[in-house]
């Protein structure tokens, strides 16, 4: 297959998939089911990548290593209510600094 029909193909893919958005009813979208649905996946689908690249190598083995540290570090900023820069801050120094220790 070539480059090009791959390119079309997933184009094609995206524009569907927002056609499909666009065409649902307003009244399936006002229900309490379904917003709440809407305002709780991105949390979860951030949280199933941090997990996944934080714990996972690709080879189904459960790792933890100096970004288990950085996250850990992130969490413990985020229960002290630090703001967002100071969180992302602690967790690249902490895991640097891990990562120093280690290697």
């Amino acid at each position: 297959m070539s480059t090009w029909i791959a390119i079309g193909i997933t184009a094609f893919g995206c524009y569907a998939m927002k056609l499909l958005g666009l065409s649902v009813p307003a009244g399936f979208l006002e229900r309490p089911v379904v917003r709440r649905l809407a305002a709780l996946l991105p949390i979860a689908l951030l949280a199933a990548l941090t997990a996944i690249q934080t714990f996972g190598t690709g080879d189904r083995a459960l790792v933890l290593d100096a970004r288990s540290a950085g996250l850990a570090a992130a969490a413990v900023a985020l229960l002290l209510r630090a703001p967002f820069l100071v969180v992302v801050g602690a967790a690249v120094l902490v895991t640097a600094a891990v990562r120093a220790l280690a290697g």
